[in-house]
This record gives structure tokens, C-alpha cells and sequence, in this order.
């Protein structure tokens, strides 16, 4: 379904009948952004190329970046080469986070017992994240997830916090962000979540449901803010890029524990999802 208003469209990647783009997508329509709404996991077909939209967002999902039996992930992480070639502005919000970390080569893991990040969590940026934009990156920030990733080579690590995901944000070349959270919920959103996911809040780490709410109230303006000056620098290709280290430190494996597919080879794309 594509939403028009002006310039060149965002395509906007869901993975649920239901799901929406949130506040990311009425800021893109605030700058005057016309929405390409894609949903692969229903059959829509993805475009062989980018040459008509401005960016592409893939957003999260209730499905596992390590189903390699859904031919769709397949299809939807391979695809993750067309804006990577063509340079084009790409945004991965969690389940996409964690499709592109695998696209890039790197391990998707989850746990045994479903441990999870679901609520607020605070995390620590790194320099180079709060050079971004004019907004300093967000410290407290909501996960809805039981996945996580490794930092891919050549990818710069911007978030990072200490347990059991250690990697939060990470960006890889000029054009290309990932963040293990949702910067896109509103509160709405939240109730909703906290509703029709409320077996999940039982899970080993997430934080029960009043604590959400009280979240959004306490933590939320600092990720608007943030967001509203990030989402038009990166879609105008002017967030401020760092250099990709040599090597990644020891904080950005995986932990000990954590259960994933085999690593791919950049390009070769296999399933990738998380739940979300």
C-alpha cells in the first residue's frame, strides 16, 4: 500500500497484518515523505531496486531472525543487498536489526528460556552516537524482544549495555543504522503490546507492565527528540559517520548460553527475525 504526500517514498517494511510505522512513520509524513508499506510475510514482493524510493525502513516482528523455514526471511534478508549496493539510507528497527546483522554475517542468538529485554532498559551510547544529529542518543529506551545480535565486521558499535545483549545499536557504512529497540512506539502502542503480548512479560528480564507505562511517561521525550532530529539527517544522508574498528572488542560477541543458525557469508542472506 502506498501512501503518497510529496517527495519520493520510504519504503516501509512490516511483518504483521496489524503493525503499524508508529511515530516514525507520522514524522516521515511530517516531512513530507509518501509511504511505500510493504508486509513480505503476507506476499508482498519487495522491488528489485531502489531507484524510486528514498530509504528503506524494516521494521520488527513477532517471528525469529533464525527461522531459516520461512522462505519469506530468506527472501527479505538477501534483499537487504539492493540498499546496501545502491547507498541508500537503511533503518533496522529490532527484528530489522537483527536481519541486517545476519545479511552482514554476523550471529543472531537467543536463549533457552526465552530471556528477553521487554520494557525500558537503559543504555550506554557511544561518542560517535551522540555526534549523530543535533539530539544527544537517548540513555533509557524500549525493547520488546528475545533476540540479539553480534556486531557484524565493519559495523561501529553506537549502544551498547551490559548482560545479556550486549549490542544495541550499531551503524555500517554511511547510510545504514540498526537499533535492537523500538524508537517508533507510542504510548498507545505500548498498551497495546503489553496486552496482546502479556504471557511475554513473564519471561526471565522483561519488566512487568506497569513499569512500561510509567517508562513511556519518564523516558519517552528524550527518544522524540532524538528521533525527530535523526529520522531527517539520515534520510538527507547527513548523519555524522565514524570509523568502522579494526576489530571488535570482547563485549560485542555474544554471550555464553545463547543458541544460533550458521554464520552467512555477506550477501548470501538466510532467515533472520526477532520477537517483537
Amino acid at each position: 500500500m502506498l501512501e503518497r504526500d510529496g517527495r519520493d517514498p520510504v519504503l516501509i517494511v512490516l511483518h504483521q497484518d496489524h503493525s503499524t510505522p508508529g511515530r516514525v512513520g507520522a514524522l516521515l509524513k511530517r516531512l513530507g515523505c509518501a509511504l511505500d508499506i510493504r508486509r513480505p510475510s503476507l506476499g508482498d514482493p519487495l522491488p528489485a531496486t531502489l531507484s524510486d524510493h528514498a530509504a528503506a525502513i524494516v521494521f520488527g516482528g513477532p517471528m525469529s531472525a533464525n527461522d531459516d523455514h520461512l522462505d519469506w526471511v530468506k527472501r527479505e534478508i538477501d534483499w537487504l543487498a539492493v540498499p546496501l549496493k545502491e547507498d541508500k539510507p537503511l533503518f533496522g528497527v529490532c527484528l530489522g536489526a537483527q536481519m541486517l546483522a545476519r545479511h552482514l554475517g554476523a550471529q543472531v542468538f537467543t536463549f533457552p528460556d526465552k530471556r528477553s529485554e521487554i520494557g525500558y532498559y537503559p543504555v550506554a551510547p557511544t561518542a560517535e552516537a551522540d555526534r549523530l544529529c543535533a539530539a544527544p542518543f537517548p540513555r533509557s529506551v524500549y525493547h520488546w524482544h528475545c533476540d540479539g545480535f553480534e556486531l557484524p565486521r565493519g559495523a561501529r558499535l553506537l549502544a551498547r549495555r551490559e548482560g545479556d545483549f550486549p549490542n544495541q545499536a550499531f551503524a555500517f557504512g554511511k547510510s545504514a543504522l540498526a537499533l535492537q529497540f523500538h524508537p517508533e512506539v507510542t504510548y498507545a502502542m505500548i498498551c497495546r503490546w503489553t496486552t496482546r503480548g502479556a504471557e511475554r512479560l513473564g519471561r526471565p528480564g522483561a519488566r512487568p507492565r506497569p513499569e512500561h507505562l510509567e517508562g513511556w511517561f519518564r523516558y519517552d521525550r528524550a527518544v522524540a527528540l532524538w528521533l525527530a532530529a535523526m529520522l531527517p539527517a539520515w534520510l538527507n544522508g547527513a548523519l555524522v559517520a565514524g570509523e568502522a574498528p579494526a576489530s571488535p572488542p570482547p563485549l560485542e560477541r555474544a554471550p555464553r548460553g545463547w543458541r544460533s543458525a550458521p554464520t552467512l557469508e555477506v550477501g548470501t542472506g538466510l532467515a533472520a527475525a526477532s520477537p517483537s
